[in-house]
């Protein structure tokens, strides 16, 4: 055995210990080499149960908060799955092990660039990206069964509500009161949408537009 799979080992163990229970998410976790989506610098931390940064001043999510996401998500493997925040795309590959297919957007040239390399290296045909506004996401590819963003929007965001389909859920971070984030799970319903909170957190903030210049 060698030194990543212990590390594999006890990160996996760690996230049950923390209450991650679908066996899905946790062979995904598994099974995608977050080594891949980690700075050269931070190699000797890629299991490590922590975020990291990466370019652009964006982070890669720690291994326990992608898990938790994904499993609220509730990801079946015939559904479309809309990513705001493709970032390192560590997140983005998780989730097309669980999934038909998965459409990313990202606002940083650099990063969407780099994550699509990465794509490209683990054979993974299941992605198609954008570079654009997460805050509008992909109309023309809507309905989408499940949505899942990885930056805390200022307020619940309306326009990514109307693009799920009836039944459909969206987890999202949320600044709930100054310098208050929660993660909420929305389901979309026949009339509205209901809301449920699930943890605090501390994201990086849904920002508008495309990145200049990067």
């Amino acid at each position: 055995m060698t030194a990543t799979d212990q590390q594999k080992i006890e990160l996996i163990m760690g996230l049950r210990s923390r209450g991650i229970r679908d066996t899905r998410v946790l062979e995904a976790i598994e099974t995608v080499p977050r080594e891949v989506f980690v700075p050269d610098t931070f190699q000797d931390l890629a299991y490590a149960d922590q975020a990291l940064p990466i370019e652009c001043g964006q982070t890669l999510s720690q291994p326990f908060i992608v898990a938790f996401m994904t499993e609220k998500l509730k990801v079946g493997e015939r559904m479309k799955v809309l990513e705001i925040g493709t970032g390192s795309g560590y997140q983005t590959v998780i989730l097309a092990q669980l999934c038909r297919r998965i459409y990313t957007i990202e606002r940083y040239r650099t990063l969407l660039k780099s994550a699509e390399r990465r794509f490209a290296e683990l054979r993974q045909a299941n992605i198609t990206t954008l570079l654009g506004d997460g805050n509008k996401g992909w109309p023309k590819q809507a309905p989408f069964e499940r949505i899942i963003v990885t930056a805390a929007a200022p307020q619940l965001p309306r326009q990514l509500i109307e693009q799920l389909a009836v039944g459909g859920i969206l987890v999202v971070p949320v600044e709930v009161s100054p310098g208050r984030q929660e993660i909420l799970r929305i389901t979309r319903t026949e009339e509205d949408f209901t809301r449920e909170s699930l943890m605090p957190v501390r994201f990086v903030p849904l920002v508008e537009g495309i990145a200049r210049g990067m």
